[in-house]
């Protein structure tokens, strides 16, 4: 077992037994639910809104080599410097070293899911640098020191008492339960630091290889902020958030709002083109954008899950797992949480140390029914557990399994088994939880059902001797 593995049992085992806990995002997550439904129901016919954008994005990931080169192309045309990254390192590296050329002290940051990938922030202030996040939630578990809950909310797991509390501590501000003086408590400090920062540091959530532009989608305007002040722009995106086409937005917007909060439309939508152009008064002198690989190119390499490359980043596959609403974000110890985290955690991070996640899962479905670009999630954690047995067998594990085989493909060793377990069972609650019960794993969280004193095929033979006789 992986430290991976034992250490997100432990997590899980803890957070479980957290009612309060499970009951804030058991909560949170039902008025999700409700708001998603009603927003869904806007849309002339759902499941073919999804069908469209899962074919958009096959196009885009399928012909990625044709949309990137133009895409950054188009970028270049217009001033922006585009860096091309294999790996973390290189991403952080080139990211620091921007920032150091610029002889910068302070950074101002809008939410950046591929930042968190790369742990961009700890390289920054490892660096001398002061980093900022300017997304409330984000700010508010910086303050924490701890990551993102949440791919879309980031702090859902804190009450406005939690909220309260961290400012008081760090910001000295009085008590509170009110959200808009908890917002200008945040926004108060936040604004200095925006007019103090060198660099603004942004993600994507879709780029257009037509146009060569950024669009990111947001509810704060704390992105355009961070763009538009510092003069010097810096944007991490991941090499998977193409779109072909502009035209492609009209479906992709509304429906990442309505998928990911429950909205019609986030409030800010904002294209990026290039840095300031002549004759403009506002916007960033300079503009660099790092296109970041990081193991998704193994992924697109892989024609049987290379469709986990679509996602745009919504988090509605979290908000209905039962998984995830059990054990919570930060259990999973990794950037993508949920179902989505769970099927490409172990390509970015490897198979056999992040194998784990995709055994957490009840395979329900409802990741893959709620995805709005027809992931096949469900499958996909199954196709990973077969990849990670065969790459390294459990010996005990196959041994176990061929003895069933055995077993439930003879009818007399089934009968005996069968009568065995009937004989035994009744003994087992001596052993239960023990280091003699043999089904502990099993046991330690459940209950075992009695085996049945009659089978159905039992059960048939005696009623059918019985009309026979008759």
């Amino acid at each position: 077992m992986s430290s991976h593995s034992q250490e997100f049992l432990q997590q899980a085992d803890v957070v479980t037994k957290d009612l309060r806990h499970r009951g804030l995002i058991q909560t949170a997550l039902r008025k999700y639910e409700v708001a998603r439904d009603k927003k869904k129901a806007a849309f002339g016919d759902w499941q073919s809104a999804r069908q469209a954008a899962a074919e958009t994005k096959w196009e885009a990931i399928n012909h990625m080599d044709q949309y990137l080169a133009e895409f950054a192309d188009k970028l270049e045309a217009r001033g922006t410097k585009v860096h091309w990254c294999s790996t973390a390192d290189q991403a952080r590296d080139i990211i620091v070293k921007i920032i150091a050329d610029k002889k910068a002290r302070c950074v101002i940051k809008s939410k950046a899911m591929t930042a968190e990938e790369i742990h961009l922030n700890a390289a920054m202030e490892k660096a001398g640098f002061e980093v900022v996040e300017s997304d409330l939630g984000e700010y508010i578990v910086q303050l924490r020191k701890e990551p993102p809950y949440h791919i879309v909310f980031p702090a859902m797991h804190l009450t406005r008492d939690d909220i309260s509390d961290l400012f008081q501590k760090e910001l000295g501000s009085a008590p509170t339960r009110e959200p808009e003086e908890l917002t200008m408590i945040a926004r108060r400090a936040l604004r200095k630091k925006y007019i103090e920062a060198d660099i603004g540091i942004t993600g994507a959530n879709f780029a257009i290889a037509e146009t060569g532009m950024i669009s990111l989608t947001e509810n704060e305007g704390n992105a355009r902020l961070t763009a538009a002040l510092p003069k010097t722009m810096i944007t991490l995106m991941g090499i998977e958030k193409l779109l072909p086409k502009m035209e492609d937005l009209a479906l992709f917007l509304p429906m990442l709002a309505t998928a990911g909060a429950g909205q019609t439309v986030t409030g800010y939508n904002t294209l990026y083109g290039g840095p300031k152009q002549p004759g403009e008064v506002d916007g960033p002198e300079e503009w660099h954008v790092v296109l970041l690989d990081n193991q998704r190119s193994i992924l697109l390499a892989d024609p049987e899950q290379r469709d986990s490359l679509h996602c745009i980043r919504c988090g509605a596959c979290l908000n209905v797992c039962p998984i995830f609403r059990n054990v919570g974000g930060h259990t999973y110890g990794t950037t993508y949480s949920g179902p989505i985290g769970s099927v490409i955690t172990p390509h970015l991070r490897g198979l056999q140390s992040w194998k784990h996640l995709s055994g957490s899962s009840s395979l329900c479905g409802a990741c893959t029914e709620t995805c709005p670009v027809k992931i096949d999630l469900h499958h996909h954690l199954l196709q990973n557990r077969r990849n990670a047995s065969q790459e390294e067998p459990n010996a005990m594990e196959q041994t176990a399994y061929k003895a069933f085989g055995m077993v439930a493909n003879s009818p007399g060793m089934w009968q005996v088994g069968k009568e065995l377990a009937r004989m035994f069972q009744p003994l087992h609650k001596f052993v239960l939880g023990s280091k003699l019960d043999p089904a502990k794993p099993w046991t330690a969280t459940r209950d075992v059902q009695p085996v049945a004193q009659e089978s159905f095929k039992e059960w048939w033979q005696k009623h059918k001797s019985a009309k026979q006789a008759k």
